[in-house]
C-alpha cells in the first residue's frame, strides 16, 4: 500500500493553501487513499513479540498518565496510535509528537480553521476520500485519517519530514511547527525501538 501511495503522488497536483487545504488529488491518488481510510481492520499492536508490545504500552501509559488519567481510554488511545502509525508506516512516537502540539491529546479539539480532533484533521478529508458517516472526533476515525494524510504528504516530499509537517499544518517551508514536532518527537515521545508495520 505504502508503495502505492508513493507511486501515486508523485501524479497528484498540488495547490498548496493553509491548513491542509487545497490538494488536488488525481483519481488514482484518491481511490488509494479512499480505500487507506475504510479498511477499519480490528487495531492490534505490531511489535516484534508481545514482551516489546507490552513494555511500550507500560511506558507511554505512564508518560501520557497526567493528560489521560483514565487507565482504559489511556490504553485504547496508546494501542491505536501504534496500531495506526505502524500501518501507515510511521513512528509511533512521531505521532504521539504531532498529536501534542496539533492537540495536546484533546479529542474534542477544533482549530480556528475547523481541524478536528486529535490530529487536527480538516473535514474537507471527509468528503475527499471518505464516507458522511466519518466522525473525525472518534478515536479511530481521527488517528487513521491523520497518519493516512501524513503518510501521504510524507511520500509526496519523497520522505522530507520538515516539508511533509509543514503540509501537515499548513505551514510549508515555516520553520516553526516541524521544529516544535521534532523536539516533542526527540524529548518527551522519545523511544528506542524497532517497530514493524503492520499488515
Amino acid at each position: 500500500m505504502r508503495a502505492l501511495i508513493l507511486l501515486l503522488a508523485a501524479f497528484a497536483s498540488n495547490a498548496f493553501a493553509a491548513g491542509q487545504a487545497g490538494e488536488v488529488l488525481s483519481a488514482s491518488v484518491r481511490a488509494v487513499l479512499q480505500q487507506s481510510v475504510s479498511d477499519m481492520s480490528s487495531p492490534h499492536m505490531v511489535f516484534g513479540t508481545e514482551e516489546e508490545g507490552l513494555a511500550w504500552l507500560d511506558e507511554m501509559s505512564k508518560r501520557l498518565e497526567k493528560r489521560m488519567p483514565d487507565s482504559a481510554s489511556r490504553i485504547d488511545f496508546l494501542k491505536t496510535v501504534q496500531y495506526e502509525a505502524s500501518r501507515a508506516g510511521l513512528d509511533p512516537q512521531l505521532v504521539l509528537a504531532l498529536i501534542q502540539v496539533e492537540s495536546n491529546f484533546n479529542k474534542y479539539a477544533v482549530s480556528s480553521v475547523g481541524a478536528r480532533g486529535y490530529m487536527q484533521v480538516m473535514p474537507f478529508w471527509v468528503s475527499e476520500i471518505g464516507t458522511r458517516d466519518q466522525d473525525l472526533f472518534q478515536l479511530r476515525t481521527n488517528l487513521r485519517y491523520g497518519c493516512t494524510i501524513l503518510r501521504y504528504y510524507l511520500d509526496v516530499e519523497r520522505g522530507d519530514l520538515f516539508r511533509a509537517l509543514g503540509r501537515y499544518n499548513g505551514s510549508l517551508g515555516q520553520p516553526d511547527y516541524p521544529q516544535k514536532v521534532a523536539s516533542a518527537w526527540r524529548g518527551p515521545w522519545a523511544y528506542r525501538q524497532h517497530f514493524a508495520q503492520a499488515r
